[in-house]
């Protein structure tokens, strides 16, 4: 980086906006390629959303899954892509998207800080190409040592971040590990200044060319150059209640976002400014959520009891969907005239919390005194207590204990695909379905919450931004949850989000390595 006299502040060759999963990948490709690489991130912590998650990368036919033995490759991940995600997006971008996926774990496996491990977790949707057990790699787990000065930079964990719950960092799992061995390994290219407390106000464009960033420092503000190109990858518009209400129209807001509160579509606002085209603007990747004392909505997966109602006292999916389809399944009501937001989760005294995947785990004592966990000796009882017809819940759990009796789930299915038995905990001719029985009876509250949103710029192949007639707007690219996904409105498998945005900030990296100075 160096001073120049032309109006900026200073030069690099390549500026990247944010540091998640996406930004930073595209910080080390182009940081590794020789480029002098600035990463901004506005907040106190490097991370993002990526901090908080479980870090799954999907990325089909990669060197990892190979050295675990999995029978996987490209042409088997393109055939499950293409069933479930169809002509929603462009062919050319998930062809890029997928042939890019085992490149892109190779060239991160060359650094030795780099090392990924797979961990069964099931794809999403029973398609051709499907793969038992799925195909997400996960970073292995880094002792926090290892990071030094880095540590206090890095994003803390979900449970301690949003809801001030204590969280043992002796080993950093997850996305907590992603990030650390990134921010490890692109610093030690030495071609990298990473700052935080930086926020982007604007783009730069310079006839026609998208030339650098305008940013606000504690300083003041600056003006900084970006001889090959600027990289956005700075989150969605997930944490802004009126981008959130113009584009999704649904009840809710920023408090049910599994996201850093500081996502609030400043790239968005950048891009649009900028002429970029947009899409998938009122999509999200969905997922219940369970509503907290402190007013935030936790992500809930792995359903392994109980069953989800409506406020018509009636199930209305199956509860052990995958997390996004659940969520299309809750937002599917809001068209039928019977609101599943907020839904009730209903189970009974055999379990002594919520059975179910949450981070942090509910406290019951504290979900009573705020009203969010509701008790009752019976089911009528209960009803009254969640404002949902008596006899209507009666007959819901009669019939659905009817189900677990015999083992099939004859209205949703529940229990016959890998992904519900993954976290089954029941025993009998279907571990899925647990019959309702032992009062008494709990209902704690559900809301349809996100990981973010999906909507952003159209990209092309190389991650290069893409303005209302299709043109690449030279000298911009997007990445992550700043770009319209190449998923469409599906959510393919476990680290689909990270994979695809990680692919796009190494494309895009990768193309300003090889050109030529503006």
């Amino acid at each position: 980086m160096s001073a120049v006299q032309d109006g900026f502040d200073e030069t690099a060759d390549v500026v990247v906006v944010g540091s998640g999963g996406a930004a930073l990948a595209a910080a080390y490709t182009a940081a590794s390629g020789g480029l002098s690489t600035v990463v901004l991130e506005k907040t106190e912590y490097f991370g993002g959303t990526s901090a908080y998650s479980g870090a799954g990368i999907w990325l089909p036919g990669n060197q990892v899954l190979e050295r675990a033995g999995l029978p996987d490759s490209v042409e088997l991940g393109k055939e499950y892509f293409k069933a479930v995600v169809g002509n929603r997006t462009p062919a050319s971008l998930q062809e890029a998207f997928l042939s890019t996926g085992p490149e892109l774990v190779e060239f991160l496996e060359n650094d030795p800080v780099l090392r990924f491990q797979y961990m069964p977790f099931p794809d999403y949707f029973e398609a051709p190409g499907r793969i038992e057990g799925g195909r997400g790699i996960y970073p292995v787990p880094l002792p926090s040592a290892e990071l030094g000065p880095w540590l206090d930079l890095l994003r803390p964990p979900i449970s301690t971040d949003q809801y001030g719950v204590d969280q043992d960092r002796e080993t950093l799992i997850g996305g907590q590990a992603l990030i650390g061995r990134l921010l490890l390994a692109l610093d030690a290219t030495g071609d990298a200044s990473l700052r935080t407390g930086t926020r982007m106000t604007s783009l730069i464009t310079e006839d026609g060319r998208v030339t650098g960033v305008v940013v606000e420092t504690e300083n003041g503000t600056r003006r900084i150059r970006a001889e090959r190109g600027v990289v956005l990858a700075a989150g969605g518009f997930e944490c802004d209640d009126e981008l959130r209400a113009r584009h999704h129209g649904l009840p809710g807001g920023r408090w049910t976002s599994a996201a850093p509160g500081s996502n609030t579509g400043d790239a968005l606002a950048a891009l649009r400014e900028a002429g970029a085209a947009v899409d998938l603007m009122d999509e999200a990747w969905w997922c219940p959520a369970t509503l907290f004392p402190n007013g935030r909505a936790a992500f809930t997966l792995g359903l392994r009891g109980g069953i989800l109602v409506n406020a018509a006292g009636e199930r209305f999916a199956n509860e052990s969907l995958p997390y996004d389809r659940m969520g299309h399944e809750i937002l599917r009501g809001q068209s039928t005239g019977t609101s599943h937001i907020p839904a009730w989760f209903v189970f009974d005294d055999r379990f002594d919390n919520i059975p179910a995947i949450s981070q942090p785990v509910p406290d019951p004592a504290a979900f009573r005194e705020a009203g969010l966990w509701r008790t009752a000796g019976t089911l009528a009882g209960l009803a009254g207590l969640i404002d949902v017809p008596a006899e209507a819940l009666e007959k819901t759990v009669e019939r659905f204990n009817g189900f677990a009796e015999s083992g099939v789930d004859e209205d949703f299915h529940r229990g016959e695909d890998p992904f519900d038995r993954f976290f089954a905990a029941g025993e009998g001719p279907n571990p899925c379905l647990i019959p309702l029985e032992r009062g008494p009876f709990h209902a704690v509250q559900i809301v349809l919450g996100d990981l973010g949103t999906k909507g952003g710029a159209r990209i092309d192949e190389d991650g290069q931004v893409l303005n209302e007639s299709g043109t690449p707007i030279p000298g911009l690219y997007a990445a992550g949850n700043s770009a319209a996904s190449v998923a469409g409105h599906v959510y393919p498998g476990p680290g689909t989000p990270l994979g695809s945005g990680m692919v796009f900030g190494y494309r895009a990296a990768r193309r300003m390595v090889s050109q030529e100075r503006a």
